[in-house]
């Protein structure tokens, strides 16, 4: 569809400065959150660096034959490693958004869990209390009510603070899960995967990583490489006008003549030739003699 296009090649060279100005804008970021203690200096390094290998692509590309060997493997094995570094510094970049993102519903999910085992614990103490309390009256005779009835003064008041931070922990449990649902939109696509696929949510976004890192940088300095080709194929297949001038070309020039022409043409054949003495041939006396007087009214003689 565009391959006929006269603009492919410039359709060529957006992609390629879009996702190559992306894939540096995530690389050198990503960078300086790796080396957050001298950022500025690792935005430039990283830059520069970025710059460089989309450069070496292109060189790499148009003089592979002329270079020597050794200059074509450094300048490859430069360019992979450039490349790595890039995908790196995206992984960093994703994984800090990742966190970012995901910072109040981590906090919000342990304290779910902590107040969730805290509540479990709970139950499990008023049962054992109940349970306790059981087998305390149990063991005293049927006729030891004023004992029983001490005993379940007793057991009561613990019993009832039990019940007590029961229903408070069941309120702020209640909260955080409305919190929880409120946070988990941000990361909802994350969780919800992670439950298809029986995982957890941390495993499913760096596997997501991974694909773009995979994807992002080398299509980038691919779609550099191409824009080379568009620009050596657009140079071979261009049309160069020959010197000599074709029929069509004399035609043309005869169609249109130019301004003034037929002036210069007529001004030449009303131009009068005068011969040269030295040119022309002798004449002897007798040939003289017999041509004939000439004068202004005609011969003489008549």
């Amino acid at each position: 569809m565009f391959e006929n296009s006269k603009h492919f090649s410039k359709l060529v060279g957006f992609s390629a400065l879009s996702i190559a100005g992306s894939a540096a804008f995530f690389s050198v970021f990503g960078l300086s959150k790796l080396f957050a203690g001298a950022q500025l200096a690792v935005i430039i390094m990283a830059g520069s660096l970025e710059f460089g290998k989309l450069v070496a692509a292109s060189f790499l590309y148009r003089y592979w034959e002329s270079i020597n060997i050794a200059h074509r493997i450094y300048m490859t094995i430069a360019t992979v490693i450039l490349i790595l570094i890039t995908s790196a510094g995206i992984f960093g970049f994703l994984s800090n958004a990742y966190q970012g993102a995901t910072v109040g519903f981590e906090k919000e999910s342990t304290a779910l869990i902590y107040k969730q085992d805290r509540l479990d614990q709970l139950e499990e103490d008023k049962v054992f209390l109940k349970e306790e309390l059981s087998a305390a009256v149990a063991e005293l005779p049927e006729n030891y009510r004023t004992a029983r009835r001490k005993l379940r003064e007793e057991y009561q008041p613990q019993i009832s603070q039990i019940n007590k931070d029961i229903i408070e922990l069941k309120g702020e449990v209640g909260d955080l899960k409305i919190a929880l649902v409120e946070t988990g939109v941000e990361v909802g696509p994350a969780i919800y995967l992670a439950r298809v696929f029986d995982t957890d949510v941390d495993s499913v976004v760096k596997f997501f990583i991974f694909v773009l890192i995979f994807v992002f940088d080398p299509m980038a300095v691919i779609f550099v490489i191409s824009y080379n080709v568009t620009l050596l194929g657009n140079k071979k297949t261009s049309p160069v006008r020959s010197p000599v001038s074709t029929d069509s070309d004399i035609t043309t020039k005869k169609r249109w003549p130019v301004y003034g022409e037929k002036e210069r043409l007529n001004l030449k054949q009303d131009v009068e030739l005068i011969p040269d003495t030295d040119d022309l041939p002798e004449i002897g006396e007798d040939k003289i003699k017999k041509t004939p007087n000439v004068h202004k009214g005609g011969v003489s003689g008549r």
